[in-house]
């Protein structure tokens, strides 16, 4: 847009505030449409928040020559998606809102969320971060949530809960920085086959928006996949195998001899019939636990038993997975993204 004395209505982002002293021009150059939106602000609330904002606006006053003025303000060219930075800004104005309806509302988060790392904002940084964790979690509890909702919610635009894909969540992850979400978008990630990965025609991929990540596995990604794959397998597998089938009865046993033993063996049985390459260790072991507790067979200390040592192993399993992938703990990459 070259400079005139006035920006068109049409090309008037929201928000525009009439007593704004300076005019932010988005310009996205990297879709066809090349779209373009001018938000006219104050100078003084943008830079209030981000010392990038600051340092851009020294550098775009009236006083110098090469500057271009409407509407009696500088313009500054911003390289940013006109829907993103028009979200950034009136975050910046009203406070953050965050909502976890739809796909949509991912794209939203997104969208500051990226531009709140490119420009050191970091209260709001943050606010996003803590968004995504209530999905995406760090705690095994939240993990619980998360599988509760999913076999709970309806579906929203054709979409299953939590309506994007964990590939999306997984490069928005690596895009800004954030290490925090990545061990549990990549255990949510190795229960897709990895041939449809590659594919990338789920329709959570599909879904068009300015601010969607990337659809494509990175080679890093991959062999993070790989591990996190290969793990849960692991994990399954052996709780299967020793966990429940080679599982001797507790010291304080009170059933017949060899009864619960033979519960143990036949819940192995059926637990290795009935897993598949999609399992989660951690629901399954709930599961176990449930399906024991329906065995007349089992005296009451050894279904304790059994239940307090799934409640460890599930505890271990869930701390484990940041190390998977080469990150530190989980405590440690709280630190680090959610340090005020």
């Amino acid at each position: 847009m070259l400079p005139t004395a006035t920006i068109p209505l049409s090309a008037r982002g929201e928000p525009w505030f009439d007593d704004g002293n300076i005019i932010l021009l988005a310009e996205e150059h990297d879709t066809a449409s090349n779209d373009a939106a001018a938000f006219k602000v104050h100078r003084g609330v943008l830079a209030r928040h981000s010392e990038v904002f600051q340092s851009m606006f020294e550098l775009s006053t009236p006083t110098l020559g090469d500057v271009e003025v409407a509407d009696r303000c500088p313009i500054v060219y911003m390289h940013d998606r006109p829907t993103e930075l028009s979200a950034l800004i009136r975050a910046l104005y009203d406070g953050a809102s965050f909502e976890h309806r739809g796909i949509q509302d991912f794209y939203h988060v997104a969208g500051i969320l990226r531009l709140a790392t490119k420009y050191f904002i970091a209260h709001l940084r943050r606010e996003a971060i803590r968004h995504l964790l209530e999905t995406w979690p760090h705690t095994l509890a939240g993990h619980d949530r998360f599988i509760e909702r999913a076999v709970k919610a309806p579906l929203v635009s054709d979409l299953t809960y939590p309506y994007v894909h964990p590939l999306h969540v997984l490069n928005l992850a690596r895009e800004t920085h954030v290490r925090i979400i990545v061990p549990s978008a990549l255990y949510f990630l190795s229960l897709y086959p990895l041939p449809d990965i590659l594919k990338g025609d789920h329709p959570k991929l599909r879904v068009e928006h300015p601010s969607r990540p990337s659809s494509e596995l990175s080679a890093r990604d991959l062999q993070d996949y790989t591990l996190m794959f290969q793990h849960r397998i692991d994990v399954i597998l052996d709780f299967i195998r020793q966990s429940c089938g080679a599982r001797t009865p507790t010291k304080g046993c009170q059933g017949q001899p060899g009864l619960c033993q033979k519960a143990f063996v036949r819940l192995g049985s059926r637990l290795s019939r009935s897993w598949v390459v999609r399992t989660g260790p951690l629901h399954y072991t709930v599961q176990a636990i449930d399906e024991l507790a329906d065995d007349p067979n089992v005296c009451v200390p050894c279904r304790r038993a059994f239940r307090e040592d799934v409640v460890a192993l599930r505890q271990r399993i869930w701390a484990e997975l940041p190390g998977i992938i080469g990150l530190p703990s989980w405590e440690e990459l709280e630190k680090a993204d959610l340090a005020s």
